[in-house]
């Protein structure tokens, strides 16, 4: 077991080294590309989904041949070994059923170990394949075909509750306009109360359908400021007053929307993800792309 825990953790670090091989060699594609090649573009992603699900699949069968107890090391001696840990385990076994013992503490761990690895490993692989073929690889591919439209890449942003906060200062410490998430919590709190009939008949409690009461709104409202509370479009719509400028949501399968259209202003730009997470959505913010180095840089 230790050894091919051991040729696991080495596998391991071959695999995060060909990973970030790979998300080198694609950067560098992407900045041979021209920006306004909108068809080299599209067969560029194409390229990148094809070379990440190569690898992918690599990875998999090479740990399969690791976790595979023919596939290690010489299979003669791997019998033998087999053979003696049997006669080991069938020993421990008649010495319990002579005494009339059930399985032994250390029998009942190697078992439970036994069983939480193979539900680690099952998720592992079904997370594999969620993520090649499943919504979130296919969300992900039609976001980078609209963003690349226009010179823009995502600027991930952490999965925390606060994602949509934190895409908001994100983009303005882009336009040089310091608000933390704090502020920006705290500031959206302030506003909902202030605009209670603007927010309120559009907030229900989800047990009953019925339209919030003061106390809920007001409880609403303290999340708002004081806790991770997941963001959504009413919190968007008071940040646009807040602000007092627009705010534009890039989504995959959609056209994007502009909350705040009455100011007169260039907005600033979340990317709304429905499937990012197994929690389902997330916010990112976005940055331009960067210009491909010159021979001159070079």
């Amino acid at each position: 077991m230790e050894d091919v825990e051991t040729a696991e953790e080495g596998l391991g670090k071959q695999h995060r080294k060909e990973k970030k091989d790979l998300q080198a060699k694609i950067q560098s594609m992407k900045n041979a590309v021209p920006k306004n090649d909108k068809k080299r573009r599209k067969q560029l992603i194409e390229e990148i989904a094809k070379l990440e699900a190569d690898l992918n699949q690599k990875h998999e069968e090479e740990l399969k041949q690791v976790k595979s107890p023919c596939a290690v090391g010489d299979k003669k001696v791997e019998a033998v070994v087999n053979g003696v840990e049997g006669l080991d385990l069938e020993t421990e076994e008649l010495k319990e059923a002579k005494h009339g013992r059930g399985p032994s503490k250390a029998q009942k761990r190697r078992e439970k170990k036994a069983a939480v690895d193979r539900e680690r490993d099952a998720r592992i692989a079904e997370a594999e394949v969620e993520n090649l073929t499943g919504l979130r690889h296919l969300e992900r591919l039609k976001l980078a075909q609209k963003l690349a439209e226009r010179r823009l890449q995502i600027r991930e942003i952490s999965s925390d509750g606060h994602c949509m906060y934190r895409a908001v200062e994100d983009q303005l410490s882009q336009h040089a306009m310091g608000l933390t998430v704090k502020e920006l919590r705290t500031q959206t709190a302030q506003y909902m109360k202030s605009h209670a009939d603007d927010f309120l008949p559009f907030l229900t409690n989800a047990n009953t359908g019925d339209q919030y009461t003061s106390d809920e709104f007001e409880k609403y409202c303290g999340d708002v400021a004081e806790s991770a509370a997941w963001g959504g479009h009413l919190e968007l719509r008071a940040l646009t007053q807040v602000l007092q400028l627009p705010i534009e949501v890039i989504q995959a399968d959609s056209p994007a929307i502009i909350i705040g259209e009455e100011f007169d202003k260039q907005p600033i730009t979340l990317i709304y993800m429905r499937h990012a997470f197994g929690l389902g959505e997330h916010y990112n913010s976005v940055e331009r792309q960067m210009e491909p180095a010159t021979p001159e840089q070079s």
